[in-house]
């Protein structure tokens, strides 16, 4: 299959010169999703580390007790009212509110309203619907506290898995009859099982992400073809309607990434429906590249872009100006 598939683009500079550091500082340490769950975490928790140092500075962290699970509340200074709850990615399987720590920072300080992030069951201890179920209630536990954002917009957001987490809780909420996030900011999103699409044949073998990966992935997360085909798992087979009721969707995907026409799959669904949602590929970077943001000025930009759309999804003034929030409490 890769013998005849067409080539991954090529890294831009910066890109190139991330990659031959991790080459460098990687050699040797294999591939987690070949070893047992609890090393695979071990080794991901262990490379996270170096992308979470110099962490940008919040006028408040603190942790609060939401739906049985501990949500890590980040307000940056001069935070205005609102949250964006944050799903940390890792293919269901690895990763932590730690290990996006320094992302979810960004990410507060690009929106200018506190971020919660939280960890949920990964798989394959905890397969399909356990980490969605814990999502699914920490977001009503965060929504039913109003004080918890200050009366402000209520926004989901999330990259890779989580980006597929964030997309479901918002289709399990409008099944449920439940109120939907003001908007919902998704990175580099897994949606569909297809691992014959382009961008699968295109970037089968990285650099970075994989399809043999991904397909380990999903075995954890999802192993029956049943599962694969409920929107719940696979977003992209959400019906029309569902797909309509959706809040403002920000989407981003990396250019060279096996994920990418999952991305522009969604988006598609979206358009052919007359909806207006942005969908943004950033050339020359791998999947993951948003955590890079002490080495990489394209992810940087991401995230002053993705804090742009927040703000203009949600009704904010485009620039972001001092107010003050409340005390934060999260409903049981």
């Amino acid at each position: 299959m890769t013998a005849t598939a067409p080539r991954p683009p090529l890294p831009s500079p910066e890109m190139r010169l991330v990659l031959d550091r991790l080459a460098v500082e990687d050699a040797g340490l294999g591939d987690p999703t070949l070893l047992p769950p609890s090393e695979g975490r071990a080794l991901a928790a262990r490379t996270n580390r170096r992308w979470n140092v110099e962490l940008p500075p919040m006028a408040d962290v603190r942790t609060v007790a939401c739906a049985g699970r501990d949500l890590r509340l980040l307000t940056p200074p001069d935070a205005g009212p609102g949250l964006l709850l944050y799903i940390h990615g890792g293919g269901w399987a690895f990763c932590s509110a730690d290990t996006h720590e320094r992302a979810a920072r960004m990410l507060a300080l690009a929106c200018g309203v506190a971020v919660a992030t939280f960890d949920y069951r990964l798989a394959p201890e905890h397969p399909f619907p356990a980490g969605l179920d814990d999502c699914v209630a920490v977001w009503r536990g965060a929504a039913a506290a109003v004080d918890l954002h200050g009366g402000g917009p209520l926004a989901v957001s999330g990259d890779s898995a989580g980006a597929n987490l964030a997309l479901a809780l918002m289709l399990h909420e409008f099944a449920a009859g439940r109120p939907l996030p003001h908007c919902a900011l998704l990175f580099y999103g897994v949606y569909a099982a297809d691992f014959d699409a382009p961008s699968y044949r295109q970037c089968a073998d990285g650099p970075g992400l994989t399809r043999a990966k991904m397909m380990r992935y999903w075995d954890w997360y999802a192993p029956a073809a049943a599962q694969r085909e409920s929107p719940l798992a696979a977003p992209i087979h959400a019906g029309d309607d569902a797909l309509r009721a959706l809040p403002p969707l920000f989407l981003n995907a990396a250019e060279i990434d096996p994920l990418r026409s999952d991305s522009a799959a969604l988006h598609g669904r979206l358009a052919a429906l007359g909806r207006r949602d942005r969908l943004t590929v950033v050339p020359g970077v791998v999947h993951g590249f948003m955590q890079m943001t002490t080495s990489l000025a394209a992810a940087r930009a991401a995230f002053a872009e993705a804090g742009a759309a927040f703000r203009e999804m949600a009704g904010l003034p485009a620039t972001i100006e001092p107010q003050k929030g409340g005390e934060p409490r999260c409903a049981p």
